[in-house]
């Protein structure tokens, strides 16, 4: 499997990922965790911890349907693994985030922006074991 470094398109996404997350804490002081986010959205604190929660989420999910209007195109998605595979990966993050207390977006987002010491270490664990399975998958498993 190859994929494509794409410099533009990872600056802009970048920049906006940024962007929302400054304005999230800038207006109601608050994470942009993904995790979080939708954690407080299955159990939410009171009403308008729901209304807030829902539209970033909506915001967040709603990227396809932008460059749909903007291209006339659904934007082409390749999942290369199967759905098993997908269900194992998602758990295995989910084990991850509720034992690192956060997510990539928490943690290395906004937690390194802040310099949390304990971000700066989950963001670095989480790099050190992202190299370590793509080694593992193209190289022994071969995948």
């Amino acid at each position: 499997m190859e994929t494509d470094f794409t410099p533009f398109a990872s600056l802009t996404g970048g920049i906006l990922i940024g962007l929302a997350a400054t304005l999230l804490m800038a207006s109601l002081g608050r994470i942009m965790g993904a995790t979080g986010i939708l954690t407080g959205l299955i159990r939410p604190a009171s009403a308008d911890e729901f209304k807030w929660r829902a539209a970033l989420l909506a915001g967040m999910v709603s990227g396809p349907v932008v460059v749909l209007l903007l291209t006339g195109q659904m934007p082409a998605v390749e999942v290369p693994v199967s759905v098993p595979m997908l269900v194992v990966g998602g758990m295995i993050v989910g084990l991850g985030v509720t034992f690192g207390g956060g997510c990539t977006s928490g943690h290395g987002v906004c937690g390194m922006a802040r310099l949390s010491p304990r971000s700066i270490v989950a963001t670095v664990t989480f790099m050190i074991f992202t190299a370590v399975t793509v080694f593992v998958l193209r190289h022994v498993v071969g995948v």
